[in-house]
């Protein structure tokens, strides 16, 4: 299985989509809220190459985008190949 980890924030529904996706997906992931951490936040700019909207989704270290980018998977067929591995 595929390691995926997921940057969000609080009250975010785009976050909440993503996670729903990945779960209805039996995917696990790893979730870094980065709400009040300054320092996560630059992590995950930097990881993603300056994407600063919520959520940014890695999967095996790729970067995805963010929820519109991994639903965009799902509808062209590519996210569960993605997740296996």
């Amino acid at each position: 299985m595929a390691e995926v980890t997921i940057y969000t924030r609080k009250f975010c529904g785009f976050c909440t989509a993503a996670k729903d996706l990945l779960r209805r997906k039996n995917a696990s992931f790893r979730e870094l809220d980065a709400t009040f951490d300054t320092g996560l936040r630059q992590e995950m700019t930097t990881k993603s190459n300056g994407g600063r909207t919520f959520p940014q989704i890695f999967i095996n270290d790729m970067h995805i985008g963010g929820c519109d980018d991994l639903f965009d998977l799902e509808n062209s067929g590519k996210l569960a190949s993605l997740l296996e591995g």
